[in-house]
This record gives C-alpha cells, sequence and structure tokens, in this order.
C-alpha cells in the first residue's frame, strides 16, 4: 500500500535530465488491475540505485481502463513513458516497439503482470557491471502454473535446442537485461514473426544467468492461452530452423520405401492365394491404404510448406511491425532512435 502512496505524490520535479541509464520496458494489454502496482514496484526496485532510469510501458491495444490508467502515471512520474499502438499487434511486438524507444545503457524488458518480480532488476543490473551485455533471468520455479504448461514448456526449450543451433537458455522467458549494443543488433532485424528470447541469443554478446523464483498472476487472466502457446512455438521454431521442411523430404524418401514394401507385399498375396477373389481384396485394401497414407503425407509437407511461404509473404509486403497512435514522455532523440531502426 505505501508504494502505491508513493506513486499518487504530487509530480516529481528531481528527474535527472539527459539520457537514463536503465531502461524498463513493459508490454501491458489488459492489466488495469496491476499496472500501479507494477510501476511502483519497478520504480522503487531502481530509485536505491541511484543513476537515471525510464519505464517505457507499451499499451498493445488493451480494451480496458489500461490507457486511462497509463497516461495518468505518466502524469504523475514523467520517468514512466508511455506508448498506445493502434491495435493489438501482439506480445513480441509490443517488445519490439519498447526497446526501439528506449533510450537507456541497460534494457530490461519485464511483463507488467508481475510474475517476474521487479525487485530482480537490481541483480540482473550487478551482473551487467561485471561487464555481461545479455543477462537472462532463469525460472527456477513456476508458482501458479499447470503441470501440462510447465511440462509443455520444458518440453519447447529441449526441442528448440535439439533442432537448431541457438542456444536457448532453459526456462528462461523474455525477462533479461540486454546492453544497448544488444539493443541496436536486435533494431537492425525487422522480421515479422519474432521470437524476441531467440533473437537476444541470435545476435550473439557476452551472456550470463540469474535464478528467481517466478510468481503465481495477482489478477487478470493469462496472455497466453493455448493457442497463443502454439503459435509463439511455431514463430520460434520456423525463425530458427529448416527441420521441419526436411522432416517433408524424409517423408518423402519413407513414404518411396512403404510403396516399394508394398508392392512386394501385394505382389506375394497374389502368387500366394489359392483364390483369385481374395487376392484382389487384398491387392484393394493394401493400394487403399497406401493411397491415404502418400495422401496424408502430401498434406502434411504442403501444410508445411505453407507456413514458411505464409512467412515469406507476411516479409515481402513490407507492412510496419506496429503502429503507434500516441507517446507520451518520449522527447526528439528517442523519436530519432526509434526512426533509426530500418522501417518495415
Amino acid at each position: 500500500m505505501s508504494l502505491m502512496i508513493q506513486l499518487a505524490e504530487a509530480p516529481r520535479t528531481d528527474v535527472a535530465p539527459g539520457p537514463p541509464t536503465f531502461s524498463v520496458v513493459a508490454p501491458v494489454f489488459n492489466e488495469e488491475a496491476l499496472i500501479e502496482e507494477f510501476c511502483a514496484r519497478t520504480i522503487a526496485a531502481l530509485e536505491p540505485l541511484a543513476e537515471p532510469f525510464e519505464l517505457v510501458l507499451v499499451n498493445d491495444g488493451s480494451r480496458d481502463r489500461s490507457a486511462a490508467i497509463l497516461r495518468a502515471v505518466h502524469e504523475r512520474d514523467p520517468r514512466v513513458k508511455v506508448l498506445n499502438f493502434s491495435r493489438n499487434f501482439g506480445h513480441q511486438l509490443a517488445i519490439t516497439a519498447g526497446t526501439d524507444y528506449a533510450q537507456g545503457r541497460a534494457v530490461v524488458v519485464i511483463d507488467s503482470d508481475l510474475q517476474d518480480p521487479p525487485e530482480v532488476i537490481p541483480e540482473l543490473i550487478a551482473k551487467w557491471r561485471e561487464g555481461y551485455e545479455v543477462v537472462y533471468a532463469v525460472r527456477e520455479e513456476r508458482e501458479g502454473e499447470t503441470w501440462f504448461k510447465r511440462a509443455t514448456a520444458s518440453a519447447f526449450y529441449r526441442i528448440i535446442a535439439g533442432i537448431t543451433n541457438v542456444e536457448l537458455p532453459v526456462d528462461a522467458g523474455d525477462f533479461r537485461l540486454m546492453d544497448r549494443k544488444v539493443v541496436d543488433a536486435l533494431g537492425r532485424i525487422r522480421e515479422h514473426h519474432r521470437f524476441m528470447r531467440g533473437l537476444s541469443v541470435w545476435v550473439g554478446f557476452n551472456s550470463t544467468g540469474v535464478s528467481y523464483k517466478r510468481h503465481a498472476r495477482k489478477a487478470g487472466s493469462t496472455k497466453y492461452p493455448l493457442r497463443k502457446m502454439l503459435k509463439f512455438a511455431l514463430d520460434g521454431i520456423t525463425s530458427f530452423s529448416y527441420l521441419p521442411l526436411q522432416l517433408a523430404t524424409y517423408l518423402g524418401f519413407i513414404v518411396a520405401a512403404m510403396s516399394l514394401l508394398f508392392i512386394g507385399v501385394v505382389f506375394v498375396m497374389r502368387l500366394g492365394s489359392p483364390d483369385p477373389q481374395d487376392a484382389a481384396f487384398y491387392g484393394q485394401a493394401a493400394t487403399l491404404a497406401s493411397v491415404l497414407f502418400i495422401g496424408a503425407v502430401q498434406l502434411i509437407s504442403l501444410g508445411i510448406i505453407g507456413e514458411y511461404v505464409g512467412r515469406i509473404y507476411d516479409e515481402v509486403k513490407g507492412r510496419p511491425l506496429y503502429i503507434v497512435a500516441d507517446a507520451l514522455g518520449f522527447d526528439a532523440n528517442a523519436q530519432a532512435r526509434a526512426e533509426h531502426y530500418p522501417p518495415r
């Protein structure tokens, strides 16, 4: 409660001039119940560091009172800056917009639902001061998650590690700190189907991890139901691996081998059956099964190819990654930095 009272005080006049040392980027989507507490706890975690900082909150087309609350918080504390999207563009693009506009020497990406505690941010900063350029937060405990979510998440990280050349840290989400040079490198990557935690590893740089306990959601509902989780996993796999396309080729060879085997089986059955009608029946059954199997493999292969072609189509259209309807608190330098990145 004391944190909420501090945030509701008069606007601050002791905000340090010049660019901030730290930027905290947080996507917001229908989080009216948690925004003020998130801002208060984040500010309380950063103020003891005695260095200038900013909070960049990206309103990803929220349909509740999030936009109005964000504006009120910004008016009380100008260190809280707000990007309002024209519509919902998605979590990964909200992170992209926030890092585009962030001006800090170190940028922390964190969700605003308080499952990732802001109190861990100083630990990430301490590792950054030791010389690490990417510091990711590793979930050693995951409160409030079902066994299915934990099992699928664990399997996903291990599948990604096995089929790509990106060494994605196991049990590390988007909660991480990135040095300015890492953020600038990410800013030059403008692909639409973004998997930010994979891209932050793909660009390289010296990295390490910090363990923490992930909390259960205090209010609201998850923004990643099963459908979005599957799409997110598909984006991660197709962004960094050609294995699904290669599987279509492997399936082709397997089907060809099985077809030859079926031909042999049918030939033997025709020769070995004393009744021509039985031989014909067995031959038709084997032929029907093989045709259905081949058809299924072809449809699966076309679907895999279609996923990659669809992503190519999205890139060729060249539409912008996101559209900002309103920006609160950003100066000309932040606008220029965001516009410096290659347009899409």
